[in-house]
């Protein structure tokens, strides 16, 4: 394995294990301790977070849509010299087969909610698709002419959390081990690989205050 799988890996290593803290420390209630599996699944706790659900049901539609029928994956992806609306496009279909296709799922299932519950729906939507089209826009530039999915625009959503909770989150080591996203974020970019960009404008897009969500998914 060469230093750029290392890194890579490590990054990899490093937004997985302090996003899923972050997430479930995000999840729950002030004051509640609930460990993390249980945790996660509560952000879909009624009210349910509508924008989240409409995010994970349009993109099981669409991987539902690219089983059936395949040819939609060449239709949507990036390509070299593509046209521009491919930056779009590219987020809609998963073009590295099942894993990649079951891995966003559930990556989106378990962080869309909890970003919703922070940030509201719209800004939640907003980070997911300017941090999505700007790393599938990037890609297209050069650094991975060909592919599709929506991991980047996860990563945005990451990201944003990240920001936030390294800022102003109240568990001091928590605050710390955020840091580790956006490091991840510039690592990645110095490798060229376009979840960098996704966690990075994320990162920008997230530094702002939070809506109080509780109350704005109650209202």
């Amino acid at each position: 394995m060469n230093m750029h799988s290392v890194l890579l890996y490590g990054c990899a290593a490093a937004v997985i294990v302090s996003g899923s803290q972050l997430l479930a420390a995000l999840a729950v209630e002030d004051g509640d301790e609930v460990a993390p599996p249980p945790a996660l699944l509560r952000s879909w706790r009624r009210p349910v977070p509508r924008a989240a659900a409409a995010l994970v049901g349009v993109m099981v539609v669409l991987g539902v849509a690219q089983t059936v029928a395949p040819a939609m994956i060449d239709a949507l992806e990036r390509h070299p010299d593509g046209a521009w609306w491919r930056a779009v496009t590219a987020l809609t279909v998963q073009s590295s087969g099942w894993f990649q296709l079951l891995f966003n799922l559930a990556s989106l299932a378990v962080v869309a909610p909890v970003a919703e519950r922070h940030f509201g729906a719209w800004r939640t939507v907003l980070i997911f698709v300017t941090s999505g089209v700007t790393a599938q826009a990037v890609s297209m530039a050069g650094w991975s002419p060909q592919g599709g999915g929506d991991s980047v625009a996860i990563c945005g959503l990451v990201g944003a959390l990240g920001t936030w909770y390294a800022a102003r989150g109240s568990i001091v080591a928590l605050r710390r081990t955020a840091l580790l996203i956006p490091l991840a974020g510039l690592v990645l970019c110095l490798l060229t690989n376009n979840h960098g960009v996704g966690l990075l404008v994320g990162c920008a897009l997230g530094a702002g205050p939070a809506i109080p969500a509780r109350r704005h998914l109650t209202a």
